[in-house]
């Protein structure tokens, strides 16, 4: 079996090449290609690392024929559109913890660079000049820091400002008094951190809902004198707005690392002296690049060689042990996803997964991606994990998963239940030594395991219907391998799931409908 491919398109620490073959992963290394050179090559590669040089559009994915992950050496994603990766099935990964003491220690550079004027002095001094009653600056200690984001990097921010004597408060629709309380800072409303904080600092990502957080409303309530550091993404102030703000002296200083255009070579900030700009440095130390150099190879090759999914943006997160774990879980939600998709021929409105027994206490998002994979796959071929819940949204399709806590003769029971406009197909099945086996079709009990080739009979429970379906399968040269029956009640309706050695034609399927007392015959293939 080949090894996997990828391709590093970025500068990227060296590291991360050898780390990719460490474990078993052909790699390539080329920070040189043109977008044109790239769009050529893409479509060779199992991975592509990024960091935010390459550009990973719509047209690019297009080409990626083979392509299974991208993986960005940092945190922010800009430069992936992650919707056409999910659309096309392509994982989207990045490393958010390499560089959060580095970009978080680069903020706490910045304010205390804001609070003395060192580049300003740091200039003016080379210059030749002495002018120690111009920089006259503030004391941090005893100053309240209102942090906008506090995940992994603004926490880092927080710690550290408590250290050098800031009080410090946070807003955060995301952060819980208890975290808060652990943190040793408060937790506000963005209106109220506006207002009291003395220096405010960002971090979060860009999304809609972080867009420009700092516009020009945002900044007329901010303290008389404040100050602003922008470590984190560009676009979440509104660079005009805060060119006012400073101009007019409502604002005492700003410091920025990231901006909305980049790389940005002209901006009107960078003509007012009570700004400090620096050319999105947050990430740039040698420590940060070997981490998250190293972490993103590591999670790509972990994904290439055995499904195991960590900081993924499009996809539930699966570690090894996980997978290794669920293996046989996700074994059977294939074959019970697979199950009701080959028999449902209308378009379906709802899936509903519910998990008991053992089932419940792993697990089980990956799971119900398997199974609303497994069903799709029956019609489009163009999906995976990454795109199947994707997909069922797209065609209005409502997942459900649910914990069964009641008691079960089996001591695991993933049940799936399809619903379309008229009908509602349900199908339950379980682990016997760790081999899928089904339990219950449509509320009738019967043990099967799937073989490749199954044929799925309904019928009247009469007599000599099971030796009808032998007979005519005989006659027409289909080998029975193993035949489980089951009934709703004697005289009711049957099913029957028989095991055969080889696909069927549509021909010998109509001649086992004709079977008196079958209402209707399906085959099922199950891939091993």
């Amino acid at each position: 079996m080949s090894k996997p491919r990828v391709l590093i398109s970025d500068t990227m620490s060296s590291l991360a090449a050898a780390r990719f073959e460490e474990l078993g992963v052909e790699v390539v290394q080329s920070a040189k290609l043109s977008p044109q050179e790239l769009l050529a090559t893409i479509g060779e590669f199992d991975g592509l690392a990024v960091r935010s040089a390459t550009k990973a559009t719509a047209e690019l994915l297009q080409k990626a024929s083979r392509l299974k992950v991208i993986g960005r050496a940092g945190i922010g994603v800009d430069n992936i559109d992650v919707a056409a990766c999910t659309a096309q099935g392509i994982l989207v990964m990045n490393t958010p913890f390499g560089n959060a003491i580095t970009t978080a220690e680069h903020a706490l550079a910045m304010m205390l660079s804001l609070a003395r004027h060192i580049p300003q002095a740091h200039a003016s001094t080379r210059a030749g000049k002495w002018e120690k009653s111009r920089f006259m600056g503030i004391e941090l200690t005893g100053k309240l820091l209102g942090i906008i984001g506090s995940g992994n990097i603004g926490s880092i921010v927080a710690a550290k400002a408590l250290g050098y004597g800031l009080r410090v408060q946070a807003y955060d629709p995301y952060l819980t008094a208890e975290r808060a309380d652990s943190l040793g800072i408060e937790k506000v409303e963005l209106e109220q951190l506006l207002e009291t904080s003395d220096i405010i600092s960002l971090h979060v990502p860009k999304t809609n809902e972080t867009a420009n957080i700092i516009d020009a409303t945002a900044i007329n309530r901010m303290k008389k004198g404040a100050m602003l550091v922008n470590c984190a993404r560009g676009g979440l102030v509104d660079e005009l707005a805060l060119t006012a703000a400073l101009q007019s002296g409502h604002l005492r200083g700003a410091a920025l690392d990231v901006y909305e255009t980049e790389p940005a070579v002209e901006n009107p900030l960078f003509e007012l002296d009570n700004v400090i700009c620096t050319p999105h440095l947050g990430a740039s130390t040698v420590e940060a690049q070997e981490k998250v150099a190293v972490q993103v190879a590591e999670q790509m090759a972990e994904f290439l060689t055995s499904g195991a999914i960590k900081n993924a943006l499009n996809a539930p997160n699966l570690t090894a042990e996980e997978a290794r774990k669920l293996k046989p879980y996700l074994q059977l939600a294939q074959r019970l996803g697979s199950f009701v998709g080959q028999l449902t021929r209308e378009p379906i409105t709802s899936l509903t997964i519910t998990y008991g027994g053992d089932a419940a206490n792993v697990n089980t998002k990956p799971l119900t991606t398997q199974v609303v994979q497994s069903v799709l796959e029956q019609h489009n071929t163009n999906v995976n994990a990454v795109n199947a819940i994707e997909l069922a949204c797209e065609r209005n399709i409502n997942v459900t998963d649910a914990h069964s806590q009641g008691k079960d003769e089996y001591q695991c029971r993933v049940t799936v239940v399809a619903k379309t406009e008229t009908v509602s197909r349900s199908v339950a099945g379980t682990l016997i030594s760790n081999r899928p086996r089904l339990i219950d079709v449509k509320g009738i009990a019967l043990e099967s395991e799937l073989g490749a080739h199954m044929l799925y009979v309904t019928n009247k429970d009469t007599p000599g219907v099971v030796g009808a379906i032998g007979t005519t399968a005989g006659d027409q040269g289909i080998n029975i391998a193993n035949l489980h029956l089951g009934r709703s009640k004697a005289g009711g309706e049957a099913i029957a799931l028989v095991e055969i050695d080889d696909i069927v034609s549509d021909e010998q399927l109509a001649l086992l409908r004709d079977v008196p007392g079958i209402t209707d015959v399906s085959y099922l293939h199950f891939p091993l």
